[in-house]
């Protein structure tokens, strides 16, 4: 029997996927640690700063959503990044976004990973959450705990939330470091919360666009606060998806 080495393997797959296998990608870090080289800010006015290795976005009094952009775009790839946030401040992650002067006066559009952190505030609307056995979480029982399903952001609202997987919902830390892992390749967009599989979306609206890190709009007279650390990439090309009819 003869042997195929491994390299001719990968070379082989990605022929036939026209994608680049992950293990043949290295990391590159989006985020120096130091400063927001890299990086720039487009909506609102909430300020963002690094402090003590991270990435700290505080809210702005009277701001809309903002959002600290990187100035490079991504089709396929994988990302990953840690967060930690204040309980009252939804917050999310962007990929495949845009910013266009003929979407709402350039308002940043696109693929959002939730960060959803309320955990004093219980769900009572629908859709309602399900138990793994498929029963219904009674209104007002717990709160909705949607961390790491798919938003899209500033046009059709939510793509994927996480009725259906309690495993995720009960994945996030609340006041801790938590892990986002997001798998982009193709119109498929996977995600993970601290390992645990939450979305798993498939669309091609966006083919491709920027990642950014959203301090989303609050009336808290309180300023809060959102940290984002340890922000690496793997690039693994371009999507050759045909982007889908934006809606009308």
């Amino acid at each position: 029997m003869k042997f195929i080495q491994l390299p001719v393997i990968l070379a082989g797959l990605a022929f036939v996927t026209g994608v680049r296998p992950a293990s043949a990608q290295t990391w590159v870090d989006l985020f120096d640690g130091k400063t927001l080289a890299g990086w720039k800010q487009l909506n609102g006015t909430a300020k963002y700063e690094v402090v003590d290795g991270a990435i700290v976005g505080t809210t702005a009094e009277g701001s809309p959503n903002s959002f600290l952009c990187t100035t490079k775009n991504y089709g396929n790839f994988i990302l990953e990044v840690d967060f930690k946030v204040d309980e009252a401040l939804n917050s999310g992650v962007q990929i495949r976004s845009e910013s266009k002067p003929e979407h709402e006066k350039g308002r940043v559009h696109g693929y959002q990973v939730e960060i959803d952190p309320a955990q004093n505030e219980r769900w009572s609307k629908k859709p309602a959450n399900l138990r793994a056995n498929g029963e219904e979480v009674p209104a007002g029982a717990e709160p909705r705990r949607w961390t790491g399903g798919i938003y899209d952001e500033g046009r059709r609202g939510w793509l994927n939330d996480l009725t259906h997987n309690e495993a995720a919902r009960k994945a996030f830390k609340p006041g801790e470091w938590n892990h986002f892992r997001v798998e982009a390749q193709g119109e498929s967009i996977r995600t993970w919360v601290n390992e645990v599989p939450a979305a798993d979306l498939k669309d091609s609206m966006t083919p491709s666009g920027f990642i950014a890190l959203q301090v989303h709009a609050n009336s808290s007279p309180k300023p809060l606060q959102v940290r984002w650390k340890n922000i690496r990439i793997q690039d693994l090309g371009p999507n050759e998806t045909k982007p889908a009819a934006a809606p009308k």
